[in-house]
């Protein structure tokens, strides 16, 4: 009885304890860091956060919200096993954040003195890589149906650059995030072909005879890319002595995939570029690894898919960026290194379509030739899937949300005598042989 009472005892002191330190916890002193920190970003007006939170005003009224998601893990969003691979812009908060979050909360989310409070940040309006050197808007409008198939819409924007640029940081902003389900902006050197029938600064849809003419186009005719929109997508922003190549006289292709959400609507999207200051030593390319041959039959619960890309030339891994559609169920990145075994770089067991981000490596991977990057994931075919269109379909790859794509982008740094992609892919010097081993974790 004796060693009861004091067990019961000493629960009891640390529940007293625990909530007289949930008593203490205050807006300004601890938990205005942690939105600095890790929400301001999207939250803030003009962002895609549905509400501002800058200050106490604004983040009171979402105070019991903010507990339930935070020990949900729905935000701030990070959808990826945290014990695989460590990212540099890993959003997710410390074990220590949540529970001050929620402490605040459980206190009566007080206020507390405004003097605790930190510097507030400072934003450039409309922007999150700080003022462009550079704004390149769609010279055209663009009209959204309410329903229907809508299919990619391309914009040719000459940049009448007369001399070769390196491009550091790059960011998108969608005119209408409800309808830009996503987009590609390639960069078209002088000479190019694909396309060349779309007039500058006009909205083309091509007119298509295959799947393999609509599958060079969704690819931009083999062209580097520039960057990538998706929903909370992190603006590309390399480290100094790395950018992007535009050659002079280059074109920017808008690539626009936009859905119909039941109602009409209007876009003119627009990017941000940001010009490298120092000396360029590496340059970034957008490579992937695909599979564009599956069907999915109808009511599959657990369909899986693999692909891989050969390393042909030493190069330096530097991010990571997942894409599927509405059945996506699970993707991991797998590198093969030269002895045949496997190292596994990134892992999440449930695909988020609303959540498409680019994770940059902490610590950058160097790629010999002879390597690989294995990817491998499944598909979600049934009824259990709140986000299937039709589970009684047969799916293959395709353009549309209700089709399916299965591709593992990721951003390598190279010597900059690479003239694009295209030449990386080129072996310079005989490629090892790599013995054949399952990847870890195969199925």
């Amino acid at each position: 009885m004796l060693v009861r009472s004091i067990l019961l005892a000493g629960a009891s002191a640390m529940a007293v304890f625990a909530a007289d330190a949930s008593k203490n916890v205050t807006f300004h002193k601890d938990v205005q860091p942690i939105l600095q920190k890790h929400c301001q970003e999207c939250h803030r007006p003009g962002e895609i956060g549905p509400m501002p939170l800058l200050n106490y005003k604004q983040a009171r009224p979402w105070a019991k919200s903010m507990k339930q998601q935070v020990l949900a893990k729905k935000m701030p969003p990070w959808p990826i096993d945290r014990s695989v691979g460590k990212f540099a812009n890993d959003r997710s908060l410390t074990n220590a954040e949540v529970e001050t979050l929620v402490a605040w909360v459980d206190g009566g989310a007080k206020e507390g003195n405004p003097k605790d409070a930190p510097k507030p940040l400072e934003w450039i309006s409309g922007w999150n890589i700080g003022k462009p050197d550079m704004e390149v808007e769609m010279p055209v409008q663009i009209d959204v149906p309410a329903d229907g198939k809508i299919e990619y819409t391309y914009i040719v924007v000459p940049t009448n650059f007369t001399e070769d640029k390196w491009v550091q940081a790059v960011e998108v902003r969608p005119g209408n995030r409800s309808v830009v389900h996503h987009a590609v902006f390639f960069i078209r050197p002088p000479g190019q072909k694909w396309l060349a029938e779309a007039k500058p600064g006009e909205a083309f849809v091509p007119t298509v005879k295959n799947d393999g003419q609509r599958f060079l186009n969704t690819n931009g005719g083999g062209n580097d890319i520039l960057t990538i929109y998706t929903p909370g997508m992190v603006p590309d922003h390399w480290a100094d002595g790395r950018a992007k190549f535009v050659p002079a006289g280059s074109d920017l292709v808008f690539q626009m995939h936009y859905t119909a959400n039941g109602k009409a609507a209007k876009d003119r999207t627009k990017l941000g570029v940001i010009f490298a200051k120092a000396p360029v030593t590496e340059r970034v390319m957008t490579l992937g690894a695909l599979n564009n041959a599956f069907t999915i039959p109808p009511g599959d619960p657990n369909y899986k898919v693999e692909a891989s890309a050969p390393i042909t030339n030493e190069a330096t891994m530097i991010s990571l960026w997942p894409h599927m559609h509405l059945r996506g169920k699970n993707f991991e990145y797998d590198l093969v290194n030269l002895d045949g075994t496997s190292t596994k770089l990134f892992k999440m067991d449930q695909w988020d379509l609303n959540w498409q981000l680019n994770y940059i490596l902490a610590e950058p991977i160097k790629l010999k030739p002879g390597m690989r990057i294995h990817i491998r994931g499944a598909f979600d075919n049934s009824p259990n899937n709140p986000h299937n269109p039709d589970p009684k379909a047969t799916v293959r790859w395709g353009e549309q949300s209700w089709e399916e794509m299965f591709i593992g982008f990721f951003d390598i740094a190279v010597d900059t005598s690479f003239k694009d992609r295209n030449d990386f892919m080129r072996p310079r010097q005989p490629l090892p042989k790599v013995p054949v081993v399952k990847p870890s974790g195969g199925q």
